[in-house]
Protein backbone atom coordinates (compact mmCIF):
# COMPACT_ATOMS: atom_id res chain seq x y z
CA UNK A 1 0.00 0.00 0.00
CA UNK A 2 2.98 2.15 -0.22
CA UNK A 3 1.23 4.07 -3.60
CA UNK A 4 -2.42 4.66 -1.49
CA UNK A 5 -2.82 8.23 -0.14
CA UNK A 6 -6.21 8.02 2.48
CA UNK A 7 -8.25 10.69 3.27
CA UNK A 8 -10.83 10.17 5.85
CA UNK A 9 -13.14 11.58 8.36
CA UNK A 10 -16.68 12.85 9.25
CA UNK A 11 -19.88 13.78 6.63
CA UNK A 12 -19.21 17.12 4.92
CA UNK A 13 -16.23 17.36 5.51
CA UNK A 14 -15.04 17.96 1.98
CA UNK A 15 -13.30 14.17 1.51
CA UNK A 16 -14.54 13.89 -2.11
CA UNK A 17 -13.83 17.14 -3.00
CA UNK A 18 -10.32 17.30 -1.92
CA UNK A 19 -9.46 13.76 -3.22
CA UNK A 20 -10.79 14.91 -6.59
CA UNK A 21 -8.61 18.15 -6.34
CA UNK A 22 -5.48 15.97 -5.83
CA UNK A 23 -6.07 13.62 -8.01
CA UNK A 24 -6.70 15.96 -10.65
CA UNK A 25 -3.61 17.82 -10.42
CA UNK A 26 -1.10 15.30 -9.78
CA UNK A 27 -2.85 12.47 -12.21
CA UNK A 28 -3.15 9.82 -9.31
CA UNK A 29 -5.99 7.40 -9.57
CA UNK A 30 -9.15 8.10 -7.55
CA UNK A 31 -11.07 5.42 -5.41
CA UNK A 32 -14.12 6.58 -3.31
CA UNK A 33 -15.40 4.21 -0.56
CA UNK A 34 -19.03 5.51 -1.32
CA UNK A 35 -19.31 4.16 -4.88
CA UNK A 36 -18.28 0.87 -3.82
CA UNK A 37 -21.09 0.42 -1.06
CA UNK A 38 -23.45 -0.88 -3.67
CA UNK A 39 -21.30 -3.36 -4.31
CA UNK A 40 -19.46 -4.24 -1.21
CA UNK A 41 -23.09 -5.17 0.22
CA UNK A 42 -23.93 -7.24 -2.40
CA UNK A 43 -20.19 -9.56 -1.90
CA UNK A 44 -20.45 -10.08 1.88
CA UNK A 45 -22.94 -12.44 3.81
CA UNK A 46 -25.04 -11.33 6.82
CA UNK A 47 -22.62 -13.81 8.80
CA UNK A 48 -19.75 -12.00 7.32
CA UNK A 49 -21.59 -8.28 8.04
CA UNK A 50 -24.50 -8.93 10.24
CA UNK A 51 -25.00 -5.13 10.86
CA UNK A 52 -24.68 -4.50 7.27
CA UNK A 53 -28.19 -7.21 6.83
CA UNK A 54 -29.31 -5.90 9.57
CA UNK A 55 -29.59 -2.14 8.36
CA UNK A 56 -30.57 -2.97 4.62
CA UNK A 57 -33.66 -4.97 6.01
CA UNK A 58 -35.08 -1.82 7.73
CA UNK A 59 -37.11 0.75 6.03
CA UNK A 60 -36.13 4.78 5.87
CA UNK A 61 -38.04 5.15 9.41
CA UNK A 62 -36.48 2.61 11.08
CA UNK A 63 -33.03 3.94 9.98
CA UNK A 64 -33.18 7.57 10.80
CA UNK A 65 -36.02 8.44 12.38
CA UNK A 66 -37.15 5.49 15.66
CA UNK A 67 -33.56 5.27 16.94
CA UNK A 68 -31.45 7.18 18.98
CA UNK A 69 -28.08 8.84 17.07
CA UNK A 70 -26.10 7.00 20.09
CA UNK A 71 -28.17 3.63 18.83
CA UNK A 72 -27.40 4.75 15.64
CA UNK A 73 -23.46 5.20 15.86
CA UNK A 74 -23.00 1.92 17.69
CA UNK A 75 -24.77 -0.21 15.07
CA UNK A 76 -24.28 1.47 11.77
CA UNK A 77 -22.07 -0.82 10.22
CA UNK A 78 -19.33 1.20 8.07
CA UNK A 79 -18.84 2.76 11.64
CA UNK A 80 -18.19 -0.80 12.87
CA UNK A 81 -15.67 -1.45 10.23
CA UNK A 82 -17.52 -3.88 8.54
CA UNK A 83 -16.48 -5.19 4.68
CA UNK A 84 -13.32 -2.39 4.77
CA UNK A 85 -11.17 -5.83 3.99
CA UNK A 86 -13.38 -5.31 0.63
CA UNK A 87 -11.92 -1.98 0.15
CA UNK A 88 -8.37 -3.44 0.96
CA UNK A 89 -9.35 -5.95 -1.85
CA UNK A 90 -10.24 -3.86 -4.80
CA UNK A 91 -7.03 -1.32 -3.79
CA UNK A 92 -4.52 -4.56 -4.02
CA UNK A 93 -5.71 -5.19 -7.57
CA UNK A 94 -5.05 -1.79 -8.71
CA UNK A 95 -1.97 -1.26 -10.67
CA UNK A 96 0.90 0.05 -8.16
CA UNK A 97 2.69 2.25 -10.59
CA UNK A 98 0.28 5.11 -10.65
CA UNK A 99 -0.70 6.64 -6.63
CA UNK A 100 -4.28 5.85 -5.70
CA UNK A 101 -6.06 8.64 -2.94
CA UNK A 102 -8.51 7.04 -1.27
CA UNK A 103 -11.53 8.70 0.25
CA UNK A 104 -14.32 8.27 2.29
CA UNK A 105 -15.95 7.83 6.09
CA UNK A 106 -15.23 4.02 5.93
CA UNK A 107 -11.35 4.69 6.83
CA UNK A 108 -11.20 4.18 10.18
CA UNK A 109 -8.12 5.35 11.73
CA UNK A 110 -7.55 1.78 13.82
CA UNK A 111 -7.94 0.40 10.31
CA UNK A 112 -6.27 2.33 7.99
CA UNK A 113 -2.84 2.62 10.91
CA UNK A 114 -1.70 -0.96 10.27
CA UNK A 115 -1.80 0.08 6.17
CA UNK A 116 0.42 2.92 6.55
CA UNK A 117 4.17 2.57 5.46
CA UNK A 118 4.17 6.00 7.37
CA UNK A 119 1.32 8.49 9.03
CA UNK A 120 1.82 11.14 6.55
CA UNK A 121 -0.07 9.00 3.80
CA UNK A 122 -3.52 9.41 5.23
CA UNK A 123 -5.14 12.14 7.05
CA UNK A 124 -8.93 12.74 8.47
CA UNK A 125 -10.60 15.54 7.80
CA UNK A 126 -12.96 16.84 11.55
CA UNK A 127 -16.07 18.94 10.22
CA UNK A 128 -17.27 20.98 13.47
CA UNK A 129 -21.02 20.78 14.27
CA UNK A 130 -21.56 24.60 12.96
CA UNK A 131 -19.55 23.83 9.05
CA UNK A 132 -21.34 20.27 8.95
CA UNK A 133 -25.25 22.08 9.70
CA UNK A 134 -24.35 24.04 6.99
CA UNK A 135 -23.19 21.95 4.67
CA UNK A 136 -26.74 19.93 5.46
CA UNK A 137 -28.63 22.92 4.68
CA UNK A 138 -26.91 22.92 1.24
CA UNK A 139 -27.56 19.84 1.04
CA UNK A 140 -31.40 20.00 1.92
CA UNK A 141 -32.06 22.92 -0.13
CA UNK A 142 -30.75 21.31 -3.02
CA UNK A 143 -32.90 18.28 -2.69
CA UNK A 144 -30.39 15.90 -1.89
CA UNK A 145 -31.04 14.59 1.75
CA UNK A 146 -32.14 10.64 1.96
CA UNK A 147 -34.07 11.91 4.97
CA UNK A 148 -37.37 13.11 2.89
CA UNK A 149 -38.07 9.86 2.72
CA UNK A 150 -38.84 9.15 5.74
CA UNK A 151 -42.20 9.97 7.70
CA UNK A 152 -40.66 12.90 9.72
CA UNK A 153 -37.44 14.91 7.70
CA UNK A 154 -36.69 16.97 10.08
CA UNK A 155 -36.34 14.30 13.31
CA UNK A 156 -34.20 12.39 10.42
CA UNK A 157 -31.59 14.83 9.98
CA UNK A 158 -31.48 15.89 13.46
CA UNK A 159 -30.81 12.26 14.51
CA UNK A 160 -28.56 12.05 11.44
CA UNK A 161 -26.59 14.89 12.59
CA UNK A 162 -26.40 14.05 16.15
CA UNK A 163 -24.71 10.48 15.22
CA UNK A 164 -22.19 11.99 12.40
CA UNK A 165 -21.14 14.75 15.63
CA UNK A 166 -20.89 11.58 17.68
CA UNK A 167 -18.85 9.82 15.23
CA UNK A 168 -16.67 12.89 14.61
CA UNK A 169 -15.62 12.42 18.28
CA UNK A 170 -14.62 9.06 17.94
CA UNK A 171 -12.26 9.91 14.82
CA UNK A 172 -10.95 13.09 16.61
CA UNK A 173 -10.16 10.42 19.87
CA UNK A 174 -8.93 7.72 17.52
CA UNK A 175 -6.61 10.06 15.45
CA UNK A 176 -5.35 11.49 18.93
CA UNK A 177 -4.52 8.35 20.33
CA UNK A 178 -3.03 6.67 17.48
CA UNK A 179 -0.93 9.70 16.19
CA UNK A 180 -2.34 10.08 12.90
CA UNK A 181 -2.90 13.25 11.23
CA UNK A 182 -6.09 15.40 11.46
CA UNK A 183 -7.13 18.80 10.17
CA UNK A 184 -10.22 20.43 11.34
CA UNK A 185 -12.74 21.89 9.15
CA UNK A 186 -14.90 24.79 10.12
CA UNK A 187 -14.84 27.18 6.84
CA UNK A 188 -12.09 29.29 7.96
CA UNK A 189 -10.09 28.11 5.12
CA UNK A 190 -11.01 27.96 1.54
CA UNK A 191 -11.05 24.33 -0.66
CA UNK A 192 -7.89 25.17 -1.90
CA UNK A 193 -6.33 26.04 0.90
CA UNK A 194 -7.56 22.56 2.40
CA UNK A 195 -5.90 21.06 -0.81
CA UNK A 196 -2.66 22.61 -0.07
CA UNK A 197 -2.99 21.62 4.09
CA UNK A 198 -3.96 18.03 3.20
CA UNK A 199 -1.19 18.21 0.46
CA UNK A 200 1.21 18.96 2.84
CA UNK A 201 0.54 16.44 5.21
CA UNK A 202 1.04 14.09 2.31
CA UNK A 203 4.56 15.96 1.69
CA UNK A 204 3.01 16.76 -1.84
CA UNK A 205 5.42 19.58 -4.30
CA UNK A 206 2.60 21.85 -5.74
CA UNK A 207 1.82 20.41 -9.12
CA UNK A 208 3.74 17.59 -8.71
CA UNK A 209 4.68 13.97 -6.48
CA UNK A 210 5.71 13.51 -3.25
CA UNK A 211 8.50 15.61 -2.06
CA UNK A 212 11.17 14.97 0.31
CA UNK A 213 10.82 13.17 3.35
CA UNK A 214 11.29 16.17 6.25
CA UNK A 215 10.32 15.15 10.23
CA UNK A 216 7.38 13.21 10.78
CA UNK A 217 4.78 12.92 13.47
CA UNK A 218 1.21 14.10 14.21
CA UNK A 219 -0.51 17.34 12.83
CA UNK A 220 -1.55 20.41 15.11
CA UNK A 221 -5.21 20.54 14.85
Amino acid sequence: MRNVYWIGGGSGAGKSTIARRLADRHGWRLYATDDAMADHAHRTTAEEAPLLHAFMAMDADERWVDRSPETMLETFHWFRGEAFGLIVEDLARLPRDVPVVVEGFRLLPRLVRPLLTEPGHAVWLLPTPEFRRAVFARRAAHGGMFTRRTGDPERAVRNLAARDALFTERLDAETTRLGLPALTVDGAMTEDELAERVGGVFRLRHGGGPGPRTGSGPLSR
